[in-house]
């Protein structure tokens, strides 16, 4: 697993902003750091001057400067960042004002516009005023069922700038996603399209909306974008509530006012996947957010003015929160909105090439999906600006690193990362001046104490185990809606470990530094006693060219444990004894004979959440006849259907 398939030059390496920073902190300290190993050392064992040095690193504009920059109790989570300092986020990402393109904004259908800084400005303080009027103030919930648009980044700006509390969910959810979500949080304004396009049709919303809004009883305001439905009428919609069409409800122009906001003033608020139960309402800092996001941005991307960042997702997940955030070093926004394969594979890497995208951010799945449909972009797209290619959603297989170094380009930095929802950024992460190693994520991010522990809290190399974070960080949620004495807070993450964060993933740290996630704790198989990661086996059924994805689940059988593998298989090909065969020997070879599923089984589809994370759970539910609390999270429930009272599942032993 130590291929080097990309090595930064010196001269690459010296002119980083990361390489800057562990200069400037030797420079401020009287330090002699030498390497990036030794500045993420030095960054955990002096928490409060690494994340100070960063803050005036990026030029934070605080409205009162902190009495104190760290203050910890005795254990996690119990600690105070920048205490008694105020900001305001949205005045970072509004703080460049020129004429250069803050948002690019295309469209499936080929629709397009640009936002310059200054316009994005004008347009922010135009909503502000409009959203003062309907009386948002510190503390209100304004929530939005949004594409991923320029009106909806506009939104969250002139919500935040007034100490409003922001969260969004997607249009593709189901009415009861949508309630789940907003009817715990209960929003004093609710942002809606009437209609979306994806994958060349346009997609109606007003019955959804209006089921929806009868579940929200405190509603004041509805905002509607009509979007693909220009002809959307107020009338249409049935509320209690004010409702106001996007033309009527505001004036852009002026400049926007920043409420002075403590550090950890709650920014977002986001929410768990939902397919175990309702979905936790997890609530994001202010300052935590601004700060994490500037470090990965400025110093793990390297990004600035000169940048174009693109990352496809839904305004559903934290993704979005995460490439918005790019505005504040400066750079160019692209937002798209629609399928990625509408009208063929190669739609996204179209707009490297026609945007000058410098850093392109996807999922594992789509990489292994242009695969499979081998897309060779280096023979039909110039991929010349491209220097970063960013990858998150669920493990990057060794043979996906194979495929962009030979078929993207060999001068390119392939940054896998893993975070989560739950902290709104990533544990371990990309570096522009360390090596990329094959089937490896690059580095542990600055200022996160991340470790990987045995069942016995003790630290392993080279080994399996749970992630886990062992120091307090700025970016760590406040908490949960609605639980005032942090219990589930509590439950969910310092549990199997008191003071110390679980993150949930099954992980492994290299001799060299470097890290592999084996997908999550929850859906890690048991067969035997002996712990496997679903990601294990998924990297090598990728190498099938007739398998298109595959799903690996526990089956209790025989007072034990065994493997079972469904498969989605390229169109025309059947699931025959070579096949399967092929398949097993696949795994056995690379990994062991505990891996080898006891049973394959074909699907023609395989559930996923809305932001595209295949449901272990819900599938090992329903092989099991359990119930699945919750199918509004998934984008395709229908597709359970196909695992349950599988004869391949009670015949063979």
């Amino acid at each position: 697993m130590n291929d080097v398939l990309w090595q930064p030059s010196k001269a690459h390496i010296q002119a980083t902003r990361m390489d800057a920073f562990r200069l400037e902190v030797n420079r401020r300290f009287n330090l002699t750091l030498a390497d990036y190993g030794e500045l993420h050392r030095w960054s955990i064992e002096q928490r409060a001057a690494f994340w100070q040095t960063l803050a005036d690193t990026f030029a934070v504009r605080w409205h009162q400067p902190a009495t104190e920059v760290l203050s910890e109790g005795p254990q996690m989570p119990d600690a105070g960042w920048f205490g008694g300092a105020t900001l305001n986020v949205a005045e970072h990402l509004l703080r460049r004002r020129d004429g250069q393109p803050a948002l690019i904004v295309v469209r499936e259908d080929g629709e397009r516009r640009v936002i310059s800084h200054a316009e994005l400005a004008a347009q922010v303080a135009g909503l502000q005023r409009s959203f003062k009027a309907c009386g948002i103030g510190v503390g209100d919930r304004v929530a939005a069922c949004m594409p991923n648009t320029w009106q909806t980044l506009v939104a969250m700006l002139a919500c935040t700038s007034l100490g409003a509390i922001w969260s969004c969910s997607s249009p593709e959810f189901g009415t009861h996603g949508i309630i789940d979500r907003f009817g715990q949080i209960e929003p004093k304004l609710l942002m809606v399209c009437a209609g979306y396009p994806y994958a060349g049709k346009s997609i109606d919303q007003v019955d959804k909306i209006n089921e929806v809004l009868a579940q929200l009883p405190s509603l004041e305001q509805l905002l509607v974008v009509p979007y693909t439905r220009p002809h959307s009428r107020s009338d249409e919609f049935h509320s209690n509530a004010r409702i106001s069409l996007w033309d009527d409800f505001y004036q852009p122009g002026g400049e926007p006012q920043f409420t002075p906001l403590p550090f950890d003033h709650p920014l977002y608020i986001l929410y768990s996947s939902g397919t175990t139960g309702v979905p936790k309402c997890i609530v994001h800092s202010a300052g935590g957010v601004l700060l994490q996001h500037l470090k990965e941005h400025g110093l793990h991307n390297d990004l600035g003015p000169d940048d174009v960042l693109f990352y496809y997702t839904t305004c559903g997940w934290m993704m979005w929160n995460w490439l918005v955030s790019g505005l504040a070093v400066g750079t160019t926004l692209v937002l798209y909105d629609g399928s990625p394969f509408h009208p063929a594979p190669e739609r996204l890497l179209d707009l490297i090439d026609s945007e000058r995208i410098t850093a392109f951010g996807t999922s594992a799945k789509y990489l292994a999906a242009l695969e499979h449909a081998h897309v060779q972009p280096r023979l039909s797209h110039r991929l010349n600006t491209l220097k970063l290619l960013l990858s998150t959603g669920s493990p990057l297989s060794p043979e996906s690193y194979d495929y962009v170094y030979r078929e993207f380009k060999a001068d390119l930095c392939l940054a896998s990362m893993s975070g989560g929802t739950d902290i709104c950024s990533c544990f371990v992460i990309g570096n522009p001046v360390l090596p990329v190693r094959r089937g490896e994520i690059q580095c542990k991010s600055l200022g996160m104490a991340v470790e990987v522990w045995d069942d016995d809290g003790h630290a392993l190399i080279g080994a399996k185990g749970e992630l886990v974070c062992t120091r307090h960080f700025p970016a760590m949620p406040l908490g949960f809606w609605n639980d005032p004495q942090g219990e589930r807070f509590r439950a969910a993450y310092f549990s199997q470990f008191p003071g110390v964060w679980a993150q949930g993933d099954y992980a492994e740290q290299t001799p060299t530094g470097g890290m592999l996630i084996h997908g999550r704790s929850d859906a890690v198989l048991n067969p035997g006693g002996v712990r496997i990661g679903t990601a294990e086996i998924y990297r090598q059924v990728e190498k099938i060219d007739e398998v298109l994805e595959s799903v690996a689940i526990g089956q209790r059988w025989q007072n034990d444990v065994r493997v079972v593998l469904f498969v989605r298989l390229q169109e025309g090909v059947v699931l025959d004894e070579v096949l399967q065969a092929r398949i097993r020997q696949e795994i056995r070879s690379n990994t062991t004979p505990r891996h080898v599923p006891a049973v394959i089984a074909a699907v023609n589809d395989i559930p996923r959440t809305i932001s595209g994370k295949i449901v272990e759970l819900a599938i090992r539910n329903v092989v099991h006849g359990e119930p699945v609390k919750n199918t509004d999270a998934l984008a395709n429930p229908e597709a359970l259907e196909q695992f349950r009272d599988r004869p391949e599942l009670r015949d063979q032993a």
